[in-house]
């Protein structure tokens, strides 16, 4: 039994996604084996909304990213799935069709769809000024000349809140502290005015009122922009103050899915609600240790059996998780929430209600 994945839950009054991943699944192909980095990954992302991606390293959230935008490194390709990207003039796009290296590809990213990289220190060119890299972007996509490309370059740095954007323009990353690079990798990503902002752990490193002056910064321009944005992140803080929906990972594979309000007030899945007890509360007695998730990730080429995530579930079901893969199906009709986990869908109820997702997809 193979897992398959369940198309987001969709409503009339829900807007019509500019990004929809269905059972997307990437792999890896190296001597030792083959890592399946990415298992079936579905959701939607629409348009002024905020999507988070949570999970624990190693769960595929920037792979899953690296995939949308056709950037896995060697020896990683997709081998499964679709990725529709509603393009301005209202027709869609599977980019899993389109080559990597291709024109039309390579006008999508960073066009279309925008990135902010984990670490700016390593994604921006040590021997190039940010200007220059900034300026390369937006003359390749926007066809601008050297001039008005630079001036432009300089209102984004000064519209994320860097000072003397007319010298720092012509810096080098290095000569930039933490939070500016992450301020010029943020307007680099929007250099072109992209529609999906994909921020890959964009607070990682800094100092919590960095964090809070970055967080404010994406929120000023979403709204102000009215983008997208996908949100990878470990800290489920973040999640719950900027996104409207979330979609929880564990080794590949989606395992939870819904509001961001459904998931931390009323969690289903087992190890949706143990990164939720790990947090740290005021109300928490003094000096008591945090609850942590036994165990750890397993090896990409030895995956368990049944439920990936069962060796590590206090509440597997014997004979029943070891065995048997569960699916990702919705919980009631119009909560819109998905779980993958047979406490909420016993193995024949999950055929029959699989049948019917099917029969009515």
């Amino acid at each position: 039994m193979t897992a398959t994945a369940t198309p987001p839950p969709t409503t009339a009054r829900s807007e019509e996604p500019l990004l929809s991943v269905r059972d997307l699944r990437t792999s890896f192909f190296q001597d030792e084996g083959t890592t399946l980095a990415v298992d079936g990954a579905s959701f939607d992302v629409r348009p002024g909304k905020t999507l988070g991606i949570v999970g624990e390293s190693g769960c595929g959230k920037s792979v899953t990213a690296q995939s949308i935008l056709r950037i896995a490194d060697h020896p990683g390709r997709i081998v499964a799935g679709e990725i529709f990207l509603t393009r301005p003039d209202g027709t869609r796009t599977d980019l899993v069709t389109l080559k990597p290296d291709g024109k039309e590809m390579r006008s999508i990213r960073g066009g279309e769809i925008g990135l902010i990289f984990q670490e700016p220190m390593t994604s921006f060119s040590p021997v190039h000024t940010v200007g220059n890299q900034m300026v390369e972007t937006i003359r390749l996509h926007l066809g601008l000349d050297a001039r008005a490309a630079r001036e432009r370059a300089i209102d984004l740095l000064r519209q994320v809140g860097i000072p003397k954007p007319e010298r720092r323009v012509d810096e080098y990353a290095f000569q930039m502290s933490g939070g500016l690079r992450q301020r010029a990798m943020i307007a680099t990503a929007l250099a072109c005015g992209p529609r999906v902002l994909i921020a890959d752990e964009p607070t990682t490193a800094l100092d919590v009122t960095t964090q809070a002056q970055i967080l404010d910064l994406l929120r000023h321009l979403q709204a102000r922009e009215g983008m997208a944005i996908i949100l990878i992140t470990h800290n489920l803080g973040v999640v719950a103050e900027m996104c409207d929906e979330v979609v929880v990972m564990y080794l590949g594979r989606v395992v939870e899915r819904g509001p961001v309000d459904a998931i931390f007030h009323a969690p289903r899945h087992p190890y949706t609600r143990a990164l939720l007890r790990s947090i740290p509360s005021i109300q928490a007695q003094v000096r008591t240790k945090l609850p942590t998730i036994a165990g750890s990730i397993p090896h990409p080429h030895n995956r368990p059996a049944g439920c990936p995530f069962h060796p590590r579930c206090v509440e597997w079901i014997r004979g029943t998780c070891e065995r048997h893969e569960p699916e990702l199906l919705p919980i009631g009709a119009e909560s819109g929430v998905a779980v993958s986990c047979f406490l909420h869908h016993p193995p024949r109820a999950s055929a029959e209600v699989l049948a019917g997702v099917r029969a009515g997809a």
